[in-house]
Parts: C-alpha cells; sequence; structure tokens
C-alpha cells in the first residue's frame, strides 16, 4: 500500500497546503523520520540534497505549534541567508491555510536589524528562521528571547561548520532548555560535527537515508570535452541549442562568475548572476525574479549548489568540476526533481581525467557527448586507449611450462624466477636476431 501524508496525523491546515502544493507520498527522510520528530525526539538525519529535508522538520514543528502561546516555539538555523528565504517561504506557504495565526521571523544578516530589534519588543515570533550570526545578535540585543523554545534545527549542519557559524549554533543552543530537541540534518556529518553533535544530543535517532544512486535516475549526466575550444562559445552554443526551460550554469569563482555572465549578456542573453559577492538585498531581489521565471539563464557558484531550491531548473552546466567533488552531486541534484527530466552537461579537459575518475570511483556515470555540427552527439569514452584489448606475444613453449610448473610448486622466489627466465630467453632471441642480421649483410656484400 503507497504511503501519503496522510498517515503522520497533521492537523487539517498542514493536510489542506500540502494538497495545494501537490505533496502526495512522503519522501523517504520524510517518512523515517517525521513520526521519531513528531514523538519528541532529537534526530540526526544524513541524506542528500533534493531529498525532501526541508519538510520533514517543517511539518512536525509547525504541527506543534501553539498559536496561543506567544513566544519562541522552536528556532531553525541556516548557513546561508537564501536558505533561511526558502525556508521562510516553505512555512509561510503552509501557516496561510491556519485559521489561526501562526507568528513566523525570517532574521538574515545584511537586513535592517534596528526595525528587527524594535518589532521584538512588540512581540516575538514562534517559530525563528534565520542564519545563526543574526539570531546570536538578536539575542545579545536583549531583543530575541529563545530560553523557551523546545526544539531546535540544525540545517546543513556540515556547512555550518565549513563556514564557521557552529560557534553561533552553540551559543543558540546553550541558551535553550536542557529538554531540548536538536533535529541536525546534513548531506554528511564531518569528525569536527561530533563533539558538538555529543554536548547537546542525549541517545538522538541517528538516520542515514542512502540514495539507490549518487544522482537522480531522471537526471542525463554528460561529459563533454572542450578539446581546446574556448569555454565562453560551448556554453553559448549549449545554452541556445536546446532552449532549456531554466539554465544554471556553475563556475568555480566569483570572478569567473562575472566574466561569463558579462560575456552571455553581451551575446543578448538576459543572464541572472549568484554569487556571495553581490549585496545581500540585491540576491534576494535576484532570487526572487529568479523563482518568477524572469529570468532562463543563471550563473552562480557554489552557492546556489547547497540548499537553495529553484523550481524547473532543466539543465546544468559545470564550467569546471569543483575542487570539492562532492558539491558536483549538489550541483547535479538541483534539476531531475520531482520525478522531472533533466540533463547536467560537465565540461573537461586532459587536466580533469583525475576528478573525473574520482567521481566514478564514487558511483557517478558519465555518457561521454561530442557537440558535431549543431548537435550533440555519442561520444567515446575518454579513456578508450586505456579500454582497447592489447594483443600481447604469446610466451614461448619452455616458458610457458615453466610457469605452470612455478605455480604448482609455489616455492618462495617463483615469480623472480619466471621474469629472470623470460629476460633470459628474450637476451637470447636478440642474439639470435643479431647474428643472422649479420650473416645476412655479409651475403649482400658478396
Amino acid at each position: 500500500m503507497t504511503e501519503t501524508f496522510q498517515q503522520f496525523g497533521f492537523k487539517s491546515f498542514i493536510n489542506e497546503a500540502l494538497k495545494e502544493i501537490n505533496f502526495k507520498q512522503p519522501t523517504a527522510v520524510q517518512e523515517k523520520l517525521i513520526p521519531v520528530i513528531m514523538e519528541g525526539k532529537s534526530v540526526v538525519g544524513q541524506s542528500q540534497t533534493g531529498s525532501g529535508k526541508t519538510h520533514t522538520f517543517l511539518l512536525p514543528l509547525l504541527n506543534e505549534l501553539d498559536p496561543e502561546v506567544h513566544e519562541v516555539q522552536a528556532v531553525i538555523t541556516t548557513p546561508s541567508r537564501e536558505l533561511a528565504y526558502q525556508i521562510h517561504e516553505a512555512a509561510k506557504q503552509i501557516v496561510r491555510k491556519s485559521t489561526k495565526t501562526i507568528s513566523l521571523a525570517n532574521y538574515v544578516g545584511g537586513t535592517d536589524k534596528q526595525r528587527q530589534v524594535e518589532k521584538l519588543q512588540h512581540r516575538q515570533p514562534q517559530l525563528v528562521i534565520g542564519t545563526p550570526g543574526r539570531i546570536v545578535d538578536l539575542m545579545n540585543e536583549q531583543a530575541l528571547d529563545i530560553h523557551k523554545a523546545h526544539s531546535l534545527v540544525v540545517d546543513e549542519a556540515d556547512m555550518t561548520l565549513d563556514l564557521g557559524f557552529l560557534k553561533e549554533v552553540d551559543t543558540i543552543a546553550s541558551a535553550l532548555p536542557q529538554d531540548l530537541q536538536m533535529l541536525v540534518f546534513s548531506a554528511t556529518i564531518p569528525e569536527k560535527l561530533k563533539p558538538f553533535l555529543k554536548k547537546y544530543m542525549q541517545a538522538p535517532v541517528i538516520e542515514e537515508i542512502k540514495s539507490k544512486t549518487v544522482i537522480s535516475p531522471t537526471i542525463d549526466n554528460w561529459l563533454l570535452s572542450t578539446k581546446g575550444k574556448a569555454r565562453n562559445d560551448l556554453i553559448l552554443k549549449l545554452l541556445t541549442l536546446g532552449q532549456p526551460y531554466l539554465a544554471l550554469i556553475f563556475t568555480n569563482t566569483k570572478t569567473r562568475a562575472d566574466e561569463l555572465t558579462d560575456y552571455l549578456r553581451a551575446q543578448g542573453l538576459r543572464v541572472a548572476k549568484v554569487h556571495g559577492g553581490i549585496l545581500p538585498r540585491q540576491r534576494k531581489r535576484i532570487m526572487r525574479e529568479i523563482q518568477n521565471l524572469e529570468y532562463q539563464f543563471v550563473v552562480a557558484t557554489d552557492l546556489a549548489a547547497r540548499g537553495i531550491d529553484i523550481e524547473g531548473v532543466s539543465h546544468i552546466i559545470n564550467d569546471e568540476i569543483p575542487e570539492d567533488l562532492e558539491f558536483f552531486i549538489h550541483r547535479v541534484g538541483r534539476t531531475g526533481r520531482n520525478g522531472m527530466k533533466g540533463i547536467a552537461i560537465t565540461l573537461y579537459d586532459p587536466n580533469d581525467d583525475t576528478k573525473i575518475s574520482e567521481l566514478e570511483e564514487m558511483g557517478i556515470k558519465f555518457k561521454p557527448k561530442a557537440l558535431k555540427n549543431g548537435e550533440i552527439v555519442d561520444s567515446y569514452d575518454r579513456d578508450r586507449r586505456q579500454k582497447r584489448h592489447i594483443k600481447k606475444e604469446k610466451l614461448d613453449v619452455g616458458l610457458v611450462g615453466l610457469v605452470k610448473k612455478e605455480r604448482k610448486k609455489r616455492k618462495p622466489g617463483y615469480r623472480k624466477k619466471i621474469k629472470r627466465a623470460i629476460r633470459n630467453k628474450e637476451q637470447q632471441d636478440r642474439k639470435i636476431a643479431r647474428r643472422q642480421e649479420k650473416r645476412s649483410k655479409y651475403r649482400d656484400s658478396k
């Protein structure tokens, strides 16, 4: 029997909201962890990008909020402003269906802190979503009071650690009650994160949801050799070839993102740009415009690869392979979501062979492609020469006998003995060849 969200016993407004966004069946992580969270247990949920982590913690939290109690009841921290905006929008969509007002607040850096302080003096939100730094700032201002909150979510915990925000999350957690329910979600659980988890989590339920494939089977994962072609020209052809619904082009640096955006715009394309060097307010506006489909093409750094859910991405292009290969999975995972088809194209040159081999060892499979006469066609494996069967000269009959004999004996040094015998045989063959060559020359001189 197929499971549905009805099995969780959510309040009617949540079920109504899920129906509106066409959420019918829970994902693997939702099915396993929502019941555990609703029991009030702490959780460490490890699953890949696009697995449905956000609603895994958001739905049970919203279900438990008491609209009659006007104090902070739950806190959600995220490592990026964009992810905080995304979770806030998802929460707003659900609480809109509630007949009773549920107060949400989104606190991130780059916004008007003084205005937030003034609003907090009149009323505390029931659910706080934000970046760790801004939440701590508001706590230090004696404006935000979270000491009665019963739940804390640390979303994208590995990224929180990587970006150096764990100290602020520690400050937030230490201000909460002893019987705190902590929910930690992450694609990976690094060793450096474990002391923090032990400090605040008593016997948590640890669940790793392994996907059947590293990347979704709905994604065509192509590998395209640049073969000395200019990358800018190649990307332009790829973007204008298939008329993508929404294409996301990833670069490794802000400088490269700027350069590629300028080039594409000069060719007449309407291109959005997302990276850490853009002012927060401007980034928020750009993300809203992307969500409203005002752009067909988006150039971004890995800021957009983690946690930002841009709907309708049909194509991913990797201008370069990321230095941190885990980001490759996050990048490609922006397309092929919710059962939709997607295409991921990775550009490479011979210097990338090692990285590609490492990605293949991680279980990622590529389809080799080439751009010919304005069409993308099947190509050869880049390492076809290594795979080609090379016929070896047959060993001398006597040597074959020696190998079989020595294998049976299996005495110490038998390998060396065989090598020595082969070497001696080769020397003898060379001597015979030289003698025959001398005799031939002698006959010819006569």
